[in-house]
């Protein structure tokens, strides 16, 4: 995909976009295949979040908070980085949909070099931990820098191990935001040594539903995650698939069938994971992929064919209230929508754009939709 660099006007454009309520990825990558620039998506908004239900005006993000959030990057020497731009990284750019900005403390060279995610449990046990730390080690040694989500546990100490060759901490806060609290010198540390990179507001502290987005742009970073630790229903398995919706290598750590910590990465294992004991065999496995066959395959972008069609407007409005009715708290995806609503595709794609900017529903950016909390 071909990219360019935007105007300050455009840039802070875009970024009014990305921060306001009611645009997640998903929806910000409709508005800019339908109205191709951010100016002309802004003015757009409050009329379609008014034929979606929204029953008060749609008030976008301010210019004055936009300039705002990027006079203080520049202030602590952090980026805004926007997915149309040359220096996005790649393989964030191939996310289908990518995330509309980032901002990044430090050297954005660590994002565009080979890299493997290193994830697993919070309540590591003390061989997890071990383990996970010399798997680090092992990689930076190969110069393969090492991602994960600064969380508790595993990811704590494959990025204590990888500071000196080269790590990159995904954060579900903002830059500033530090999660866990204990985790402040190493925040810091990362910040001076390595790479940070958030997909949130300056300052912003994570919530629930934030994680997840994190562990998209995790795997996205990398060619390859590996899971060290994981019960059944731990984050790192959401991880693990992003990794393998984006074509991304999932690799995991074979543990006792007696630890709960195992259940996820032994099921990992019988459901066709790569088995991990050691950094070689990772580098092995990595050694046998490349990066730009992976990103050409997973490219999207901003140039494809629209979805949202200016004609099918007047269309959305005789299957909009049938989709919301089909809405639920448990997630569904937009392909079963389709097929439930009998509509086409493009006209389903414009109906959610519309509900959720009058704020009726939530659309993830791997495609499934629920109804707004």
């Amino acid at each position: 995909m071909k990219r360019t660099p935007l105007s300050p006007a455009g840039r802070t454009a875009w970024l009014r976009l990305a921060r306001t309520r009611g645009v997640g990825p998903v929806t910000f990558n409709e508005l800019i295949k339908r109205f191709k620039t951010a100016e002309d998506a802004l003015d757009a908004l409050p009329a379609l979040a008014k034929k979606g239900g929204r029953s008060t005006a749609l008030i976008p993000a301010s210019r004055d908070e936009a300039e705002a959030e990027q006079d203080w990057l520049d202030r602590i020497g952090a980026r805004l980085l926007c997915a149309c731009e040359p220096d996005f990284p790649a393989g964030l750019a191939a996310l289908d949909p990518p995330p509309p900005v980032i901002t990044t403390l430090g050297p954005l060279d660590l994002a565009d070099r080979t890299a493997c995610a290193i994830v697993g449990a919070r309540s590591a046990s003390g061989v997890g931990l071990r383990f996970a730390g010399d798997l680090a080690r092992g990689l930076g040694e190969h110069g393969v820098v090492v991602v994960s989500g600064l969380a508790r546990g595993i990811d704590g100490a494959a990025h204590a191990a990888s500071l000196n060759t080269g790590t990159v901490a995904v954060l579900a806060g903002g830059l500033t935001s530090i999660y866990p609290p204990e985790h402040r010198d190493l925040h810091a540390a990362i910040a001076g040594e390595g790479l940070l990179v958030s997909e949130s507001p300056p300052g912003y502290s994570p919530q629930a539903r934030d994680f997840p987005r994190r562990n998209r742009l995790i795997s996205g970073l990398s060619m390859g995650v590996i899971v060290v630790e994981a019960a059944e229903r731990s984050g790192s398995l959401i991880t693990a698939r992003y990794a393998a919706e984006q074509g991304r290598e999932v690799m995991a750590v074979p543990g006792s069938p007696l630890d709960p910590r195992a259940k996820g990465t032994n099921r990992l294992l019988r459901e066709g994971a790569a088995l991990i004991e050691s950094a070689d065999d990772v580098i092995t496995i990595l050694s046998g992929l490349r990066r730009d066959n992976v990103q050409e395959r997973e490219l999207s972008g901003y140039e494809d064919e629209p979805l949202l069609d200016p004609d099918d407007n007047s269309a959305t409005d005789a299957v909009r209230e049938r989709i919301a009715a089909l809405l639920s708290p448990a997630p569904i995806s937009r392909d079963e929508l389709v097929r439930l609503s009998g509509a086409p595709a493009r006209v389903v794609a414009a109906a959610l754009v519309e509900l959720e900017l009058a704020g009726r529903c939530e659309v993830d950016p791997g495609g499934l939709v629920r109804l707004a909390c």
